[in-house]
C-alpha cells in the first residue's frame, strides 16, 4: 500500500513537472486580430478606427501562468470608413506613418486570475516613443479549432491612454480629447 502511494505521488509529481514545461509559442492570427481606438467627437458621439495589418507571436505557459506577447501593428493600415480622415491619421499631426511605419507593443508580465489571463502589462512604442501599458482582459479562452486542427488562444483586452504621452497632440486646442481607448480583439494558432 504504501509503494502504491509513492508510486502514485511521484506520478503526479512527474504529471506537475511536465505540465509546467508546457511553454508554447502562437502565432498572431490577422484574420481574428484587431486593434480598435474610440475617441469621442467633442463629447457626442465616439469615432471608431481600426488597424487592418498586424504580426507578432504570443508565447504561454499556461501551466506556469506565465508569457509574453510580441505585436507590431502597420499604422499605415488604419480604417475609420472614411479615407479622408485615414489620411489625416497618417499624417505627422497623428500617426506620422511615413516616418513611423509601424507601431510596437511587447509585454512579458501576464497575470491571471485562475486559469484566466487577467491582464497584460507592456510597453507600446508609437512615434518613437516607449512607455507602459496595461491591458485588462475582458476575456479569455484557448481551444482545439475544429477547421484548422490546431489550438488557439485568444480574448478581448483593453485599456485607455493618453495620446500626448507619444507626442500626438493635433486638434487639443479644438477640443479633441487626449483621452483614447483601445480595444484589442486576439487570436494566435499554436505552432
Amino acid at each position: 500500500m504504501r509503494k502504491t502511494i509513492i508510486a502514485a505521488l511521484l506520478a503526479v509529481a512527474g504529471f506537475l513537472g511536465t505540465a509546467h514545461a508546457e511553454t508554447a509559442t502562437y502565432n498572431i492570427d490577422p484574420t481574428h486580430t484587431y486593434v480598435t481606438f474610440e475617441v469621442t467627437h467633442f463629447g457626442t458621439s465616439t469615432n471608431r478606427g481600426r488597424f487592418d495589418k498586424k504580426e507578432g507571436t504570443v508565447v504561454l505557459d499556461l501551466a506556469a501562468q506565465s508569457g509574453k506577447v510580441d505585436l507590431t501593428i502597420d499604422s499605415r493600415s488604419i480604417t475609420t470608413g472614411l479615407a479622408a480622415f485615414d489620411q489625416h491619421l497618417q499624417t505627422a499631426d497623428f500617426f506620422d506613418s511615413v516616418k513611423y511605419p509601424t507601431a510596437k507593443f511587447t509585454a512579458d508580465k501576464i497575470s491571471f486570475h485562475g486559469e484566466k489571463i487577467s491582464e497584460v502589462k507592456g510597453e507600446l512604442t508609437l512615434l518613437g516613443k516607449t512607455k507602459p501599458v496595461l491591458l485588462k482582459a475582458t476575456n479569455f479562452n484557448c481551444y482545439m479549432n475544429p477547421i484548422i486542427k490546431h489550438e488557439v488562444c485568444g480574448g478581448d483586452f483593453e485599456t485607455t491612454i493618453q495620446r500626448t504621452q507619444w507626442g500626438m497632440n493635433w486638434g487639443l486646442d479644438y477640443g479633441v480629447p487626449d483621452t483614447v481607448k483601445l480595444v484589442i480583439q486576439v487570436e494566435a494558432v499554436k505552432q
